[in-house]
C-alpha cells in the first residue's frame, strides 16, 4: 500500500517541504555586487560586494533582533550610502549569519590573502623604506603609513578596482575571517581573539574592539573605521 494512503496529506507536504527548500535567492536582501569576480593566484573566483556594508543594510538585521548594535548617522549623513562602522568582529558574525538566512546564499568574510588581491589595483604602491637600517624599520613604517583619508565618507567616494569594487582604499579598515596567528596555527576561528583587517596596511585587531584607536597591533597609523563588505564564492 501507498505510504501516501496510510498518511493523509504526506506527499502534499513533501511537494511542499521540497518547493521551500529548491527557492533561490531572495533578491530583497541580495547586495550590490562587482561587475566581475576577482581572479585569485589559483583561479578560483571570489564574488565581492560593489559597497561596504551600509548604515541602513545593518539596521535591517538590528531590525529583526539579529543584530545586537543598532547604528546612528549624523543628521548630514544618509544612512543608505553612509557605511557601517564601529563593528566588532563578534558583531559581524552576528550580520552574517542574518545575512546568509535572510538571503538564503552563502557570503562570508574575505581571507587576508584575498582581500589584498581584491585591493591590489587601488592601494599605493608601498614606498621604499626611509631607512635601511633593520633596527630602525619601525620608524620607516611609521613615517611612511597613514596617508589614507580619515573621515568617514558615503560610499563612492574614492577608488573603483578593475573589477567594480568600490572604496577599498577609504577610510574603513574592512574585516577579514583571518586569525592573526595564520591559517596554520590550528588555532579555531571561534577561539581566535584578534583577526585581521584590511585597509591602508594590514591591522590585527581584537575581535571585541569596535573603536580602532582603542586597541590592535598594526605597525603605523591604527584603522580609522571598522566595517565589513561581503564576498561568496558563488555568484548571486
Amino acid at each position: 500500500m501507498s505510504l501516501r494512503f496510510i498518511i493523509p496529506g504526506l506527499a502534499a507536504f513533501g511537494i511542499a517541504w521540497a518547493a521551500f527548500h529548491q527557492r533561490g535567492p531572495d533578491p530583497d536582501y541580495l547586495p550590490v555586487m562587482a561587475e566581475q569576480a576577482v581572479v585569485m593566484p589559483d583561479g578560483h573566483l571570489v564574488y565581492v560586494q560593489k559597497f561596504e556594508v551600509t548604515v541602513a543594510e545593518w539596521n535591517r538585521c538590528a531590525d529583526d533582533d539579529a543584530c545586537h548594535l543598532t547604528l546612528r548617522t549624523r543628521p548630514d549623513q544618509d544612512p543608505a550610502v553612509t557605511p557601517a562602522t564601529g563593528l566588532s568582529y563578534a558583531d559581524v558574525q552576528q550580520y552574517l549569519s542574518w545575512i546568509n538566512g535572510r538571503s538564503r546564499h552563502d557570503f562570508r568574510l574575505p581571507n587576508a590573502a584575498e582581500w589584498g588581491v581584491m585591493a591590489a589595483d587601488v592601494l599605493p604602491e608601498k614606498p621604499d623604506p626611509l631607512f635601511t637600517d633593520p633596527a630602525l624599520t619601525w620608524a620607516s613604517s611609521y613615517l611612511i603609513e597613514g596617508q589614507a583619508p580619515r573621515a568617514l565618507r558615503p560610499q563612492g567616494s574614492f577608488s573603483v578596482s578593475p573589477e567594480g569594487i568600490a572604496d577599498l582604499d577609504g577610510s574603513v579598515w574592512e574585516w577579514t575571517m583571518e586569525c592573526y596567528d595564520g591559517p596554520y596555527s590550528g588555532l579555531a576561528a571561534d577561539r581566535c581573539p584578534a583577526f585581521f583587517v584590511g585597509g591602508e596596511h594590514l591591522a590585527a585587531m581584537s575581535y571585541l574592539i569596535r573603536d580602532p584607536a582603542r586597541g590592535g597591533c598594526a605597525v603605523g597609523t591604527p584603522p580609522a573605521h571598522l566595517g565589513l563588505r561581503l564576498v561568496s564564492d558563488k555568484p548571486v
